[in-house]
């Protein structure tokens, strides 16, 4: 490795010294060798045994390997004579039909058992639409978990072991706040469902917000190989401790480019402590407010040196945001002293405060730096949702829609107050799904007739009609289409 030709003597050093060595390797930095300085080869039987090997001994064991399956039981009486055709001449494939013609969806990745009474933490896409999960350990016991909570829009979901057998010893959480690009940091997971293995890199850069995986973009970046099946897996420090969830890779091929990113901890945090709880879902707080970006002439009219923060669009009445006194135009720097650069970097600070108490926005006013106090709570539900699932033919059977409110408009990551319906969600394979509608979509209008709830949409979809016209609201955009009936 690089660390051998570059720093042997100060790594033993700091390995040798633990946590508080690994630290000064960020703040001390070794003197550059002398013009002429001659090699030398190893003195010391410390010299030649440099390895991360007390870390992964450390960390290793609380890695876990996820095997998740959606099992749809069928009856073997039902199957038709091509299928069983088929089974006696070609066999079943991997992943299709059990012996009793039970239909099976599997996906392999990884976790991190992070609590001591058998807790998981592993990616939501890992998971995602099954139903029957096992976790396998490193040293080769598996057992039955059930899912706990689904968080979509971090990618996070934990799990629960049903039997978790006594002497568990989970992860400790790290800071990744402490991270800062190029220190150490190793990726453990199940690349290719070839068992645990264990990868080295640095920290590549912080904050990266382009990534695509989740509502929350906000990942630390590695060059340390992650491949599919690592999903799920921990990305820990030199002390062993998570820093991350590995969750995605940049890869035109499917393998790692030396590209992949991680959840922040802190993030991971907010889920698990909901998972102690008992919440079903994690609860985030409500601001009130559009933010927008600064662009580089909004940052030169305000005098900024770069662009920097995030910029008040709009408030809503009686919200935090207008509570606090934020006005339209205030330009927020801070979240709890902690600098925000764009709105997503906002939105992650802000999300991990919780619902109780207040925090404090650092903002420009004008040319007046000052500081605002904002009470931390849930988006209130300022109306029931009457949840309608169409099953008549229209262009909205398979769909379900609620009534907006702020706690839906948070839900759905859409501005409020926004006149219409919501599109809650969309079977793939109905007549909506084909059509094109989709989730966070706000029904408007349907044949002229405005839309202000979902029984207004109830009696509209109960006639049959020749042609369907309907006004949608699609992230602040109002497009109308027309629909055979």
């Amino acid at each position: 490795m690089l660390t051998r030709l570059v720093l042997p003597a100060l790594v033993a050093t700091l390995l040798a010294a633990g946590p508080a060595g690994a630290q000064m390797a960020r703040t001390e930095a070794p003197a550059a060798p002398k013009e002429g300085t001659a090699k030398t080869v190893p003195l010391s039987r410390t010299d030649i045994q440099l390895s991360f090997a007390p870390v992964v001994k450390r960390a290793a064991p609380s890695v876990v390997n996820v095997y998740a399956s959606h099992v749809e039981k069928r009856s073997t009486a039902r199957a038709s004579a091509m299928e069983e055709f088929m089974r006696r001449f070609f066999g079943e494939p991997e992943g299709g039909r059990g012996p009793r013609g039970d239909r099976a969806q599997r996906s392999l990745g990884s976790g991190v058992l992070v609590d001591a009474d058998g807790l998981v933490i592993t990616n939501n896409h890992v998971i995602d639409n099954m139903n029957e999960v096992r976790i396998a350990f490193s040293d080769r016991r598996e057992f039955e978990a059930t899912i706990v909570m689904r968080d979509t829009r971090t990618d996070l979901a934990v799990l629960k072991l049903k039997e978790a057998p006594k002497g568990l010893v989970p992860m400790p959480f790290g800071d990744a706040d402490a991270l800062e690009v190029g220190d150490f940091v190793m990726a453990i997971g199940n690349p290719f469902g070839v068992g645990q293995t264990v990868t080295q890199g640095i920290v590549s850069a912080l904050a990266r917000t382009q990534v695509g995986s989740a509502d929350y973009q906000y990942f630390i970046q590695t060059d340390a190989a992650i491949n599919p099946g690592n999903s799920g897996g921990a990305l820990v420090d030199l002390r062993g401790q998570l820093v991350g969830i590995n969750t995605a890779i940049y890869s035109q091929s499917g393998g790692s480019h030396g590209i992949g990113f991680a959840i922040p901890v802190g993030m991971v945090k907010a889920v698990v402590d909901a998972a102690r709880e008992g919440a079903s879902v994690v609860r985030r707080p409500w601001l009130g407010a559009r933010i927008q970006n600064v662009t580089p002439d909004i940052a030169d009219s305000m005098g900024l040196d770069h662009p920097t923060g995030v910029l008040v669009a709009s408030l809503q009445p009686k919200s935090p945001a207008d509570e606090a006194g934020l006005k339209r135009g205030d330009l927020i720097l801070t979240v709890d002293n902690q600098e925000v650069a764009d709105p997503e970097a906002f939105g992650y600070r802000f999300a991990l405060k919780g619902v109780q108490g207040q925090t404090r926005f650092g903002i420009l006013r004008g040319t007046n730096r000052q500081t605002v106090t904002v009470k931390l709570a849930p988006a209130p539900e300022t109306r029931p949702r009457d949840v309608l699932k169409v099953k008549t033919r229209s262009p909205f059977q398979g769909a379900t829609l609620v009534n907006t409110s702020p706690a839906v408009a948070e839900e759905l990551q859409v501005d409020f107050p926004a006149e219409g319906v919501a599109v809650q969600a969309v079977d793939e394979n109905s007549i909506a799904g084909r059509l094109g509608l989709a989730k966070a979509d706000i029904i408007v209008a349907v044949n002229g007739v405005p839309v202000a709830t979902t029984k207004d949409l109830d009696r509209v979809t109960r006639n049959t009609l020749n042609s369907w016209e309907v006004v949608i609201n699609r992230n602040g955009e109002i497009m109308t289409s027309v629909f055979g009936g």
